[in-house]
């Protein structure tokens, strides 16, 4: 049975003493490896992670000749983003609103259930830095080992199994910058011309940013990311209620604490005091002392207790995932139901289930063409020879279909209203034919030409697509002369 060491117990110590102050130095947590459900668990999930980030970037998707066929393009230098089907324009920023709003009320519904179980085990910080872990502890040994390794002086054994350690993490770290350029540019063509010489140097200083960041973070900093850097703990007590489930330590069962060889005769719980959830603890925090703020939800420590439980011929499960509401029952002797239908969860489930909503009927409905229209500010209007009121526009004309599209462009609201493409005027019409390439914006100037005008009027120019009838249609004025002093209205 292992038991807290001296050296652990000063280090504890001096946990403690530095609390009170604003600064202190990191004391360095040294996870140790632990066995179960759990942690089948994690490492089924993080597999599961690292082999959509990997991969999802090279799935193919056919959209056609000359069109990207990556499933997953996020393309800022053509301004287009594919998700497998579907393609978004700048236009559609609004989804990315409300998919962000979908994903935060996801993870406050989440939270409200079952606690930080991202952290534990989705977050990308967690994931990494549970990979590079996996990595010190099969160069370097297990935590008794490493701590020996660092407290003794350096020697070659020492040196080479650090170097391999970092060796494995840089690469590691390469491949994960690597593969986050691969969702912005096309993945075959990117890793040949990189491996080439030939890639710019976008791919090359993103690729750096990348693997530095992953191995500072994974490698190095790690329990400090979740601890200090990230915002989620400090707001996250406002998910949680009674009936949140979260790793709890089964007070009322475990204390008070005792050794199995304590010379004493006083009764006392099923935790035998060995420490083993404090060393599994990736944070390095006890998880006996309540809810805290750098407790991620792992459940590592569940697994180390219940192999120290299984040792000692006491019950599983001292330390388990329940919530504050069971246990103050359990602790009467009581048990109650778990509530999952509460107020709390009811409006996070409604919410996102409004926002699924009008993000679907959304996209249903979203339109393939779009209008923009831009006025002429030098000169405002033409007065031209037989008496009729010139004012030039500038047209911006998307086109979101796959195929080169005919559009019929149509000036309303003014009486005798004509529109061209020429200074001539000879091709004036009621009507303008525009022809736009699949998938792209064309751009023109169009004069419009009304009968005698005074003053500033509403002018509407409505787009049509001749193939599927679909109209879009922007307000503009059209501008005249001013209405001399003492002219009929």
């Amino acid at each position: 049975m292992s038991r807290i060491s001296p050296a652990e117990r000063k280090l504890q110590l001096q946990r403690e003493a530095e609390g009170d102050h604003l600064y202190a130095n990191r004391i360095r947590v040294y996870p140790k490896s632990v066995h179960g459900p759990v942690r089948r668990f994690k490492w089924a999930v993080l597999i599961l992670c690292l082999t959509v980030y990997y991969i999802l970037p090279w799935l193919r998707w056919d959209r056609g000749p000359g069109r990207p066929n990556q499933a997953l393009l996020l393309d800022f230098t053509h301004r287009r983003f594919y998700i497998f089907g579907l393609e978004f324009w700048p236009q559609d920023i609004y989804y990315l609103t409300g998919l962000l709003i979908l994903g935060a009320v996801f993870l406050f519904l989440i939270t409200s259930l079952a606690g930080r179980v991202w952290c534990g085990y989705a977050c990308p910080q967690t994931v990494w830095t549970d990979l590079f872990m996996w990595v010190e502890r099969l160069v370097e040994g297990d935590r008794n080992e490493r701590m020996k390794r660092d407290a003794a002086p350096m020697n070659a054994d020492t040196l080479w199994r650090k170097i391999a350690k970092h060796s494995i993490w840089v690469a590691i770290a390469f491949w994960t910058g690597g593969a986050w350029i691969m969702y912005y540019v096309d993945a075959p063509t990117t890793v040949r011309a990189f491996w080439t010489g030939t890639a710019g140097m976008g791919v090359y200083g993103f690729t750096a940013l990348f693997t530095a960041s992953t191995y500072l973070l994974a490698g190095w900093a790690r329990e400090q990311v979740c601890t200090f850097m990230c915002p989620w703990p400090r707001f996250q007590a406002a998910m949680f209620d009674e009936q949140s489930f979260i790793v709890t330590y089964q007070k009322w069962r475990g204390e008070p604490r005792g050794h199995l060889k304590a010379d004493t005769h006083e009764p006392h719980g099923d935790c035998i005091d060995c420490g083993a959830c404090v060393t599994a603890c990736p944070t390095g925090i006890d998880i006996r002392e309540g809810v805290q703020l750098a407790c991620i939800g792992c459940g590592l420590c569940v697994d180390a207790c219940n192999e120290v439980m299984t040792r000692v011929a006491r019950p599983l499960w001292l330390i388990t995932w329940d919530n504050l509401n069971r246990q103050a029952a359990k602790a009467q002797g009581h048990i109650v139901p778990v509530r999952l239908l509460r107020p709390r969860t009811i409006i996070y489930a409604s919410a996102m289930l409004i926002a699924v909503v009008v993000m679907g009927i959304a996209l249903s409905q979203r339109p393939t063409i779009g209008l923009s229209v831009q006025q002429d500010r030098a000169p405002l209007f033409v007065r031209l020879p037989d008496g009729s009121v010139r004012d030039g526009y500038t047209i911006k004309i998307s086109n979101k279909t796959q195929a080169d599209t005919d559009f019929d462009l149509a000036p309303e609201g003014l009486g005798g209203a004509t529109i061209a493409l020429s200074e001539t005027h000879q091709d004036r019409a009621a009507t303008l034919r525009v022809k736009v390439p699949a998938d792209d914006v064309g751009t023109l100037r169009v004069l419009v030409v009304a009968p005698d005008q005074s003053g500033s009027k509403p002018l509407t120019f409505r787009l049509r697509n001749t193939q599927t009838g679909e109209t879009t249609a922007n307000n503009v004025a059209f501008v005249g002369p001013a209405r001399s002093a003492g002219a009929p209205r």
